[in-house]
């Protein structure tokens, strides 16, 4: 029993039993990168300790507000466009991840408010690594600063493969929270995304938001492995909650709720505050009457399952014209515009070379609830083609608001349970098996 005990306690700090050696590292706010790093003298910024690390060892960032300023910039990336504050480039090894958590009990709050370099888009943590666990961070403020094109800034920006992003929070800033430009095999675990909103870019022509998503999975490759999205919430972004549009392999979105995405917050559905897209887990697609040449080979089924949509501005569960059928399982949505929509790019245009947008096909549907959407619950499906088993679309034959325990939406935003999962809420589960045997969701 004492062995036993003495492994739980080692795990739970985050070091890894067969690493006898790791080495622990310490940041604090008040700290100075000319110091040790140890816990009685810290480094200032994460960086000097990444520029310390190998494999296997730990660096414990501690509780407090860190305000980022300009001459913090680690590095610049993507065509020297994006501005990094935290720059990642050192991996760890299977079994010997490099770990950065915040330290137990704490909460480290990194604002970037005052970091707006000219022409520059915003990183706060640029993650060209693999093999890392990144734990408790909170990212406040991230601006966009360029107002005359498209453009975006990023809370965290992933190029790495088999990471995992645990307890995460990103809010209130310009821009998206988590955003995969490639890589796989990456885990995504109980993190928030919310009121996120640019009101900068583009703004001659009137800026909207159109690209502050709370999640983002793109760019990956057949073959990376699938990233995976779990327990993980995205509210009022301006954009979307989830969008998954442009990647090469599987996105796999489990028990993850996005709701009133597509408003700001101030607006709270307010048509006068809508901003962009507005889907709630935007699952696929690879844009507007995609080349056939343009597609992964093969394209990837996605999978959305155990997920809920509540109240996103356009669809709550959209295939957004994905190429090929996704996997559906026990979702719910209510009160989105379109609770699911199901459209997919599958029919060759005349000229051979491009897909047209024609009802879903391809999908396997399996224990899906939708209740009161907006304008429809299920819109262009071809329901001959698609596994369709035990769903329920049609409101009015089958549920009324007393079949459900609570449809209180204020229990969406609870706080979480001690171990980081989604907080246990009434909403949306029925009271049972009802009489049509559609199973409780989520």
């Amino acid at each position: 029993m004492k062995r036993l005990f003495l492994i739980v306690v080692i795990s739970a700090a985050g070091i890894l039993v067969n690493n006898l050696h790791a080495r622990t590292y310490y940041v604090a706010p008040d700290g100075n990168d000319a110091y040790k790093g140890n816990k009685e003298y810290p480094f200032a910024t994460i960086q000097c300790a990444q520029e310390r690390v190998i494999p296997g060892d730990t660096v414990y960032i501690r509780g407090g507000t860190y305000v980022i300023k300009s001459d913090q910039v680690a590095a610049y990336e993507y065509n020297n466009s994006y501005a990094c504050v935290t720059h990642f480039t050192k991996s760890g090894a299977p079994e010997k991840r490099i770990y950065y958590f915040a330290y137990p009990g704490e909460n480290p709050r990194f604002d970037l408010s005052n970091l707006r370099p000219d022409g520059k888009r915003v990183s706060a943590f640029w993650i060209n690594a693999d093999w890392l666990h990144i734990r408790g961070i909170e990212v406040v403020g991230v601006q966009v600063t360029i107002s005359d094109r498209n453009t975006q800034s990023e809370c965290f920006s992933n190029s790495g493969s088999h990471n995992i992003y645990e307890l995460l929070e990103m809010h209130d800033g310009m821009g998206i929270g988590f955003f995969s430009r490639g890589g796989g095999d990456n885990l995504i675990l109980n993190c928030d995304a919310y009121r996120n909103y640019d009101p900068v870019c583009n703004a001659a022509g009137g800026a909207n938001g159109g690209n502050v998503d709370g999640f983002g999975s793109h760019y990956s490759k057949p073959g990376d492995g699938p990233n995976i999205f779990r327990g993980c919430r995205a509210w009022y972004n301006s954009d979307d909650g989830f969008d998954c549009i442009d990647n090469g392999a599987v996105t796999i979105i489990e028990n993850c709720w996005s709701f009133y995405n597509g408003y700001s917050y101030e607006g709270a559905e307010d048509p006068f505050h809508s901003r962009g897209d507005g889907n709630g887990f935007k699952s696929g697609g690879y844009g507007r009457n995609p080349r056939i040449s343009e597609l992964p080979v093969p394209v990837p089924r996605n999978m959305v399952r155990f997920c809920l949509a509540v109240g996103n501005k356009a669809k709550g569960l959209d295939a957004n014209y994905h190429a090929a059928g996704i996997l559906w399982y026990n979702n719910t949505a209510y009160r989105n515009n379109h609770n699911f929509h199901m459209e997919t790019a599958a029919k060759i245009a005349a000229d051979a070379t491009t897909l047209t947008f024609v009802p879903g096909r391809g999908h396997i549907m399996i224990n899906n609830l939708s209740y009161k959407g907006r304008s429809t619950n299920l819109t262009r499906i071809a329901e001959t083609t698609c596994v369709l088993i035990n769903n329920c679309f049609d409101t009015d034959n089958h549920y009324s608001d007393s079949d459900f325990l609570s449809l209180d939406e204020s229990e969406l935003t609870a706080l979480r349970k001690p171990d980081g999962s989604l907080p246990d809420v009434k909403f949306m589960k029925l009271t049972g098996i009802n009489r049509y045997g559609v199973f409780a969701n989520p």
